[in-house]
């Protein structure tokens, strides 16, 4: 993350580490991961490059999986009766969406 962030902002370990007061070999050091940064540090360079640290869910976290097993347990022809249609429906709700924009 840090690596490329400095790279996206074209600076060199270096440059990136004089701008937040970090040595450069630490810099080189996170880069490799040969260290883990404190989250203080790593915000400090990340701010350095232009870039912020963010909280994110991970993908896949928080999924509601009972639905993806619900229509395992369903035969193949009924999953497809069930792609039908919600296909069906979308085409419905696009039409009546495109139908109240023109009123």
């Amino acid at each position: 993350m840090l690596r490329y962030a400095r790279r996206y902002a074209g600076l060199s370990q270096r440059a990136l580490a004089a701008r937040v007061g970090v040595p450069q070999p630490a810099v080189a050091r996170i880069e490799r991961g040969q260290i883990s940064p404190r989250v203080d540090t790593l915000d400090r360079l990340l701010a350095g490059a232009g870039m912020t640290l963010q909280l994110a869910p991970r993908t896949g976290e928080g999924v509601d999986r009972t639905l993806i097993r619900a229509s395992l347990a369903r035969t193949p022809e009924q999953r497809v009766a069930a792609a039908s249609r919600a296909g069906n429906n979308l085409a419905a709700f696009l039409a009546e969406t495109r139908r109240g924009r023109r009123s």
